[in-house]
């Protein structure tokens, strides 16, 4: 049994595109034990596969950062892995690797500090659906083509004594097309000035209304509230669920996602985590690159105000414009998309 650690920084949205990853290389060594060391804002991962055995939380973002990789380097060879996996641009990746002590170590070519330390370089091209680019790393081990990220939870277990605890979350049914919408994004885009929101939500939900067409579900996580307190202030509760405060996890998303007809989500994890479960989606991109984080697949439709100037964040800027054009998407032809997709 091969004991293996792969590295992937970054929020929900990147595990779950590095998963296709770590599916080939579960196939390249079945009986292996994969640990995957990632942020802790990030560790809900372990709830919507079931590829990870364990997790390492690593605060890269913190003030105590450099410590957290200190702590990081000793916990890893301690448990006496047999390979090294890890994403990461920086030229640091593979020095950190290196002190590991671990004797396979595969991570993007960054330089020739890099082709010294390293088992295994590989080429970084950030110009490809991300799940792909991530799926380079793990070229080298096995002749496997990626894979879309899949999304598979632990089947529902049922308790008899009545003294456990159950998951109590149950999904509505309805009689007509649902449609769930999640217009939410991260915390800390907000505090970066990573602007994706899409700002006419409100009166989207009200053609959808006056349809009659369609149930109309709001999903939201913890840093969602004052988005959805402004839709639904402009709202009324025809058609209407609201689940903001009744999902108590991301598993409860999840069963949210695999009733629905069609879930509409901006740049975001629960995008990520549509993609994965193969749903009927439309994503809303503004100043990010759709190619990069959307599939192409018939299931899938990228929206966004195709201006002249997008996408731009990432690769030319760091942070959001003020004018935002690109967000500034008609209704009709939002509306008109999902009709066509649920026809």
């Amino acid at each position: 049994m091969k004991k293996i650690a792969m590295i992937n920084f970054g929020g929900l949205g990147d595990e779950i595109l590095f998963l296709p990853a770590i599916k080939s290389v579960k196939k390249a060594f079945p009986n292996s034990e994969i640990t995957l060391v990632t942020e802790p804002r990030s560790k809900a991962i372990k709830d919507l596969t079931t590829l990870v055995d364990n997790i390492i939380e690593c605060d890269i973002k913190s003030a105590k950062k450099h410590l957290e990789v200190l702590r990081l380097i000793v916990r890893l060879r301690r448990r006496n892995f047999d390979m090294i996996i890890s994403s990461g641009g920086s030229p640091l990746i593979s020095v950190i690797l290196a002190l590991t002590g671990i004797k396979e170590k595969y991570g993007y070519d960054t330089g020739f500090l890099s082709r010294i330390l390293l088992t295994k370089t590989i080429k970084l091209n950030k110009k490809q659906y991300a799940g792909n680019m991530y799926h380079d790393l793990v070229s080298g081990l096995c002749d496997l083509q990626a894979e879309l990220p899949q999304i598979e939870t632990e089947p529902e277990t049922y308790h008899t004594n009545p003294n456990q605890k159950t998951d109590e979350f149950v999904v509505p049914d309805s009689d007509k097309k649902i449609v769930l919408i999640h217009p939410g994004s991260s915390k800390l885009s907000k505090e970066k000035n990573i602007i994706k929101s899409y700002g006419k939500w409100p009166e989207l939900i009200k053609k959808l209304q006056d349809s009659d067409k369609y149930t109309i579900w709001i999903a939201g996580g913890p840093d969602d509230k004052e988005v959805i307190d402004e839709i639904t202030a402009k709202i009324d509760t025809k058609n209407i669920v609201n689940f903001y405060g009744k999902t108590k996890n991301i598993k409860h998303l999840v069963k949210l996602m695999k009733k629905a007809d069609l879930c509409i989500c901006i740049d975001s994890a629960p995008l990520h985590i549509a993609v994965g479960l193969q749903k009927n989606l439309i994503g809303i991109f503004g100043p990010t690159d759709e190619k990069k984080l959307m599939p192409q697949h018939e299931l899938f439709t990228p929206v966004s105000n195709y201006t002249g100037c997008r996408p731009c964040l990432w690769d030319k800027r760091q942070e959001s414009c003020d004018k935002l054009n690109c967000l500034k998407i008609s209704i009709d032809k939002l509306f008109n998309i999902i009709e066509n997709k649920l026809t």
